[in-house]
């Protein structure tokens, strides 16, 4: 199987993988997600390291449980052959209606398919109040066009 772009990427190709990264996260269909990752693509999310296609889902499926009306933006921070880095921030709330932001910084590396084979994230969490969302559209779903990315608005 193959997941275009492939390496090595370009500033063009790596921002559109970093896009479409968004957009299937946005999605919040673990089961679509995972099918960007090798079979057995490793990651380190927070303080948890699994391996493989089915931890991924599982992964992805406990947290969007948790994390619920998830809204996502990633946006390149550099590239380099088969490597890219993004910086992300993400909107959700808990159970009990308690609102937060997430920062945070993801390094992956694709093989020559262009499917990611390592995901290493750092993640941060805020506390907000409601009322000090930015990402509002209609979820789940991928950001709309004219919704800027984090350029625009960093903190």
């Amino acid at each position: 199987m193959s997941r275009p772009p492939l390496p090595p990427f370009t500033r063009e190709t790596a921002a559109q993988k970093a896009r479409m990264a968004e957009d299937a996260w946005n999605s919040r269909d673990p089961a679509r997600v995972a099918l960007a990752y090798t079979e057995d693509s490793r990651w380190r999310n927070r303080s948890e390291v699994f391996e493989g296609r089915e931890a991924i889902v599982a992964f992805l499926t406990r947290k969007w449980e948790k994390e619920r009306d998830y809204r996502l933006i990633k946006d390149l921070w550099a590239f380099d052959g088969n490597r890219i880095a993004v910086r992300f921030q993400y909107e959700w709330h808990d159970a009990d209606g308690n609102w937060f932001r997430s920062y945070g910084n993801e390094q992956w590396e694709f093989d020559e398919h262009g499917l990611m084979r390592r995901r290493e994230a750092s993640i941060n969490d805020i506390a907000i109040a409601e009322k000090d969302r930015r990402f509002h559209w209609p979820a789940p779903g991928p950001r709309p066009a004219d919704v800027p990315g984090l350029s625009e608005r960093p903190f």
